[in-house]
């Protein structure tokens, strides 16, 4: 079954998932928009059907490995290698550092896909795949659930995203939001 993004923006609304109001992204920059992954994946016939629509797009002979970044990629990230059946991994931040952690490891050219929910900037997943090749693994692809950016992070080798949506993002000092006394919330991870 081949989801279409009017399909996926309605399993976003049904979930309560996409959010509107006034919000500081983890890239710091703010938003009228916000998309929390999180409560999609509550549901697991949710998670199921979006990594079985990602897995079926993905070009699974270049694929060892599913890397995300903590905490949003884990779990589309865990559902997406059992989909592929291959291993998940993810890296998490110490003192602002991005790092394996927990006995995590990368085999020197093994193939990794880097899976995150949600980028808009692609720092997250930059900061991943800087892991990756710091200890010897090849950063084969990126998968996201949503691209925020409506296709403009580049990240220089394929990139999947099951829905795109350009959302406005605004630098703090030059927010609207700010400018009309809205109080910014930062619903993420970090």
């Amino acid at each position: 079954m081949a989801l279409g993004s009017e399909d996926i923006l309605r399993i976003f609304q049904e979930s309560g998932a996409l959010l509107e109001g006034h919000f500081i992204l983890t890239s710091g920059l703010h938003s009228n928009r916000y998309f929390q992954c999180a409560k999609v994946f509550q549901y697991p016939w949710h998670s199921d059907i979006l990594c079985s629509e990602m897995a079926a797009l993905l070009d699974k002979k270049t694929i060892d490995t599913v890397i995300s970044p903590a905490i949003g990629g884990i779990v589309f990230g865990q559902d997406l290698a059992r989909h592929l059946g291959v291993r998940a991994i993810f890296t998490e931040r110490k003192d602002g550092v991005m790092m394996l952690r927990r006995g995590f490891d990368i085999s020197p050219g093994e193939k990794l896909l880097v899976a995150e929910d949600v980028t808009t900037t692609g720092g997250s997943v930059k900061d991943v795949m800087e892991v990756v090749r710091e200890k010897g693994g090849e950063v084969t692809g990126v998968a996201a659930v949503v691209d925020r950016s409506g296709g403009k992070v580049d990240f220089g080798l394929p990139y999947t995203a099951l829905f795109r949506m350009e959302v406005e993002t605004y630098q703090p000092e030059s927010c609207p939001l700010c400018a009309r006394g809205s109080k910014a919330v930062k619903p993420g991870s970090r």
